[in-house]
């Protein structure tokens, strides 16, 4: 949304101790060659991609069948093809709104055979973001496994959604039933021209669409048998009753397939989880292995490790550890140990008095152990349910709903039809039904309330609900395939009560609550209205809100938006969204809106027409605007006065900080929320009730410091970092500089000696170097530059870096200088034919040229034999080269005022001297991480890894050295839907106008542990003026016009209030102590005019209102703390 760095919200509220871990303190080979019966240019373009993983042979089993599924393997294809002949039949036929959203991608000509290639290729550029979240290896298991779900409603298409997304090897759906209006609530691949016709059938081609990689197959719409199970790798329910799940969870229990239960009922929801015995969990939470620098190991029966203080290790008791590097106790390298922990910079590693003397360094290393689990099959499971908490507030309620759920199946056995929506009769039998279950199966003690609503609302559906479920049961189901992260054991349950009115029963009857299917303008929120009634319905359409983003948050506001009917045209209601960006291949793994036809276009329009195709009745804007200060008289006043609220679906914390300000002035609710990779947070805003976005912030994050990304790196980070600075260095800023200069010379000198220090002649030598010293004039030029500042990148300063710091050299203290956090180095000799240095030299000649305008030479050979002609001469180290050890020797010498100013005056002369100033064509480049054809990468890697070995630090492959480098942010999809559920779930409460903050909730979660945190928002903090109470939500609203010396005498004689300063912005406009001439000149004008007097600036047309800070006085003469001013200007003509 803005040009501001990527950063998820979880780095702006610190709430990773709650992430974490429970008890810490603190993805077939992929078919892109026939796709629809035509070739598929995109799968061409991939299979030519030399960047795309290759896996080895030897994890050929992960996709080998067992004789029951090579049995039974044609028998499923005939059911599956005999099916999808029917829809392509049906999809021929088919003229409306699913026509126009589905592709060419039908189901015959993608059908795979369960055949596993043993090389399967993941599609980096697609994949990136996820891969981040699970690595390369699940991934590659996931692509070796087929799935299916049955059932195709809501729920179902939320998860089938989710794991096509994600890069199974196939999904099969399954329905037997067909499409009512009821569905269009919340299956959103699902339109009135569909009613009649078989759900999944009807839902297959648009699922085929999000991932051309996923063949998404149809089952025959029979009821399933056990024999439609033993080709699948997971099997998953969502509409399915006891009975059903009793006897296919056994025989895959039997037969390890695994087996989840997925179910929601109106405002309740499930899962159920069966991942056989002795399954491994590869990876319980995903985070990287910890790591940390040895300052000391003790010789005794307990061997102490101390940690350098640089930061606490993060290890626990009772983890696994590995040392490298330490000297002395060199028994330790390479040996593991499980620890005991005694503080945050020490451990036990147990006796160590065997071993020879700690002298110096090293490192340990958190080793990773898989944790064995063994599931019950659910015909035990059922009888003593563990479950997993999701709301803590809730927790003695998780019986009584796992028994509704089961009762659920009884009445509709003994009256073939569910309960009618907020009935008491049916509610009164339901409870009888519950009980004689409960007597017969379990003895809990069960709450008939929690009863009474399960029965009032289960015949209804709601979207968010089947976010929640269906985003958290599509992780189960990769987890299920990749063994990466813990696994729901076995139980999960959630509601969201409070999205009902405060007193249900009260509010809400049967007639309210029913809608017959030939009422045109509520039946497609058939289901929804179930649950909260015609009014409430109506109430959403009426709404206006505004949501900030359409990437992966953005798509999954748009599909609920549409399916709860939000903003609609009927009701008058509008949405606007807006997003300056634009859709990037790697958008399409999770921002499921979009098509890989759709990359370029501006992710607004294309989501926004999605939306509509969803749900033609939403009244929606797209806008392609940044919000900023920039575009206030955009969204101004008026904009933000009609709005009802404001989603925020941002990348970024200053964005989101931008508008919650705006909120909090304008008074609007809020909706914040953001993900990291399997961790999410939301945060709802009301108006006087919680606190703001902005109420914490945690502190900056850690910087790594200048000189030791310098001289004294020890981690891939800081080489990582290094590069990039190099980068930008050399390849960005002497050539905005140069363009800056060329502009206007005189200006540019001016400015640049203003500047303290030594400052203007570092930065006057970007312009010089760039114009003048490093200007190429063709090709070999640059290739000559590139193979010199290899040179001096990787052996001369190294050399000179030892000179001035021998390997001996020891510190005043007598301590070896090159200890602890300091590497000693080793200078690089240059080989054309070590593949590092030549990547380097290619890379760094071909974005020289780029810089200049000069054609490139795309021919590594062709390059190299230009390089082998240069000559370099030999490098001596020189007396007298300042080399700073840490960063405040480097910033006073920075400051100090010591500067060559005759090498200045020289650099200034030799540039007037350019004559074609207006001939040098000069391109900055700026770094763009996601284009595989640009070199920026590959000159990262390259320079990073070089820098590597200078200093002995394990290199990174150009996968990590992304995520690092790019400061990418890992996301998945699963995440996206769930975090977006929990947000309209909050958007319910909103519009339900509830002004009690125990009914919502802030929302902390971690799909990898898994971990569901939900908690009371926090209030806004309290102040006093007098006896005042006032929150951040307060101010003073004083209507103009009147002078400054009125506004002053207004504050004294209707608050008690002695004004000693006024400010507007970063403008003084009155301070007690101003010169009197010009207070006096102040006093008799108008408001208005002070501040465009004093900020020389037009007040702008569209500002209706000034913000005023105030600094004042009691009538004791003490400081008081008052809120802001909204100073109301009169209206201008």
């Amino acid at each position: 949304m803005t040009s501001s760095p990527s950063a998820s919200p979880l780095q702006h509220h610190n709430h990773n101790h709650l992430l974490n871990h429970n008890s810490s303190p603190s993805k077939s080979k992929l078919n892109s060659s026939v796709m629809n019966g035509q070739d598929s240019q995109n799968g061409q373009e991939e299979r030519q991609n030399p960047k795309r993983m290759k896996f080895s042979d030897s994890n050929e089993n992960l996709s080998h069948e067992s004789p029951m599924e090579t049995e039974l393997n044609q028998k499923i294809e005939n059911q599956i093809i005999t099916a999808n002949n029917h829809v392509n039949n049906q999809n021929q036929s088919s003229n409306g709104n699913s026509a126009n959203m589905s592709s060419s991608n039908n189901t015959s000509s993608t059908h795979r055979s369960v055949e596993q290639d043993d090389h399967p290729e993941i599609d980096e550029a697609l994949y990136s973001r996820q891969l981040y979240v699970l690595g390369h290896e699940a991934m590659r298991r996931m692509q070796a496994s087929n799935i299916l779900i049955s059932g195709m409603g809501g729920l179902g298409v939320e998860i089938a959604k989710n794991v096509v997304l994600g890069g199974v090897k196939s999904v099969t759906i399954h329905d037997t039933q067909n499409v009512n209006y009821e569905d269009l609530s919340t299956q959103f691949f699902l339109h009135e021209n569909d009613i009649g016709k078989n759900r999944a059938q009807a839902t297959q081609s648009l699922l085929a669409e999000l991932n051309t990689y996923v063949p998404v197959n149809v089952l025959e719409a029979n009821p399933l048998t056990v024999e439609n199970l033993k080709s699948f790798q997971v099997v998953v329910l969502t509409s399915s009753s006891t009975d059903e799940q009793l006897e296919f969870g056994k025989f895959c229990h039997e037969n390890d397939i695994k087996f989840i239960v997925a179910e929601t009922r109106g405002i309740f929801g499930q899962i159920f989880c069966d991942f056989g015995q002795k399954f491994e969990v590869v990876d319980v939470d995903g985070e990287q292995p910890l790591s940390a620098m040895i300052s000391c190991i003790t010789n005794d029966s307990q061997g102490i490790v101390t940690t350098l203080d640089e930061q606490r290790h993060g290890f626990e008791d009772g983890m696994y550890v590995t040392f490298s590097e330490v000297k002395g106790m060199a028994e330790v390298n390479e040996k593991e140990f499980q620890i005991k922990v005694y503080g945050p910079y020490t451990f036990g590693i147990g006796d160590t008095t065997s071993f020879s003397k700690y002298i110096r360094g090293g490192y340990v290393h958190q080793v990773k152990k898989p944790k064995p689990m063994n599931f019950k099959p659910i015909h035990e499971a059922i009888k003593a349910p563990e479950t997993l908490i999701s709301d803590f507030t809730k927790m003695e309620d998780s019986n009584t709903i796992h028994v509704a759920f089961h009762t659920t199946y009884l009445f509709l056995k003994k009256h073939s039809r569910l309960p009618r929506p907020w009935c008491q009769q049916d509610s009164d039998e339901f409870i009888s039904l519950a009980r004689e279950l409960n007597d017969a199966e379990y003895k809990f003690e069960l709450n008939d309330y929690v009863l009474r609503l399960f029965s009032s609302t289960l015949r209804g559906q709601i979207s968010p609900m089947h976010a929640v479920i269906g985003g958290t049961a599509a992780q189960e189901i990769m987890k299920a395939c990749s063994g990466k992260f813990t696994p729901i054991y076995q139980y999960f349950y959630f509601d969201c009560r409070e999205i009902l009115p405060e007193k249900p029963f009260e509010s809400l009857n049967t007639s309210e609550c029913l809608i017959e299917d030939n009422n045109e303008e509520l039946r497609r929120y058939k289901a929804q209205v179930a649950v909260l009634g015609q009014k409430f319905q109506r109430k959403l359409g009426k709404s206006n809100y505004f949501i900030v983003g359409a990437g992966a948050l953005g798509c999954e506001y748009l599909k609920n938006f549409a399916m709860m009917g939000m903003c609609t045209k009927a009701e008058n209601g509008k949405l606007i969204v807006t997003d300056m960006d634009t859709i990037e291949k790697s958008n399409l793994n999770r921002q499921f809106l979009f098509r890989p036809h759709d990359v370029r276009q501006s992710k607004s329009t294309v989501a926004s027409a999605a939306a509509q195709k969803m749900n033609p009745n939403i009244n929606i804007e797209a806008q392609t605007n940044r919000v900023g200060p920039d575009t206030e008289h955009v969204y101004n006043d008026e904009f933000f006065e009609r709005l009802d609220g404001v989603c925020n679906a941002l990348d970024n914390i200053d964005a989101r900080i931008y508008v919650d300000r705006r909120c909090v002035y304008y008074h609007k609710p809020l909706i914040e929320s953001g993900t990291l990779g399997t961790k999410g947070n939301v945060q709802v805003v009301k108006p006087f009730l919680t606190e703001s976005y902005s109420s914490t912030q945690d502190p900056p994050e850690k910087s790594i410091p200048i000189c030791t990304l310098k001289n004294f790196p020890n981690a891939i980070e800081h080489t990582l970092q290094w590069a990039r600075d190099t980068f930008e260095g050399v390849f960005t800023n002497p050539a905005a500089a140069a363009l800056e200069y060329i502009r206007n010379p005189s200006s540019y000198i001016d400015r640049i000696m203003k500047l303290q220090g030594s400052q203007p002649l570092e930065e006057l030598s970007h312009v010089y170097n760039a114009i003048v010293q490093d200007r190429p004039r063709n090709f070999e030029d640059c290739v000559k530059w590139a193979r010199f500042h290899w040179q001096e990148s990787y052996h001369n300063s190294i050399e000179q870096l030892l000179f001035n710091f021998p390997r001996d050299q020891l510190t005043s203290s007598g301590l070896p200088f090159w200890s602890g956090p300091k590497r000693c180095p080793h200078s690089l000799n240059f080989n054309t034919d070590n593949q590092t240095h030549a990547e380097y030299v290619y890379t760094a000649a071909n974005l020289k040229a780029e810089m200049y305008g000069i054609a490139q030479v795309r021919n590594r050979n062709q390059v190299m034999e230009i390089a082998k002609k240069i000559s370099v001469p030999e490098f001596k180290p020189k007396q007298g080269i300042k080399i700073h050890v840490n960063d405040s020797e480097a910033q006073n010498s920075m400051n100090s005022g010591s500067m060559d100013r005759d090498k200045l005056e020289d650099m200034i002369n030799r540039l007037k001297a350019v004559t074609d100033l207006s001939q040098i064509k000069m391109n900055p480049i700026e770094f763009e991480k996601d284009d595989d054809t640009n070199l920026h990468m590959d000159f990262i890697v390259a320079c990073s890894n070089l820098r590597a070995e200078n200093y002995d630090i394990t290199p990174a492959d150009r996968h990590k050295s992304k995520l690092i480098a790019g400061r990418i942010i890992p996301a998945i999809a699963t995440t996206t839907s769930l975090i977006v559920g929990l947000d309209c779930i909050e958007l319910y409460k909103l519009i339900q106008g509830h002004d009690k903050i125990e009914l919502f909730k802030s929302s902390f979660v971690n799909l990898a542990l898994p971990f569901f945190g939900l908690s009371e928002p926090v209030a806004p903090k309290k102040s006093k003026y007098y006896e005042n109470e006032f929150s951040l939500w307060d101010r003073f609203e004083v209507k103009g016009e009147m002078t400054l010396k009125e506004f002053i005498d207004y504050f004294k004689e209707k608050h008690s209030l002695e004004i000693t300063m006024l400010s507007q912005g970063v403008v003084m406009l009155y301070s007690f102590f101003m010169d009197k001439k010009k207070l006096a000149e102040r006093l008799n004008m108008s408001m208005s005019q002070v501040v465009e007097t004093v900020s020389k600036k037009p007040i702008p047309d569209h500002v209706n209102a000034l913000v005023l800070e105030l600094c004042c006085n009691d009538t004791e003469g003490e400081d008081l703390e008052v809120p802001y001013v909204k100073y109301i200007l009169p209206k201008r003509k």
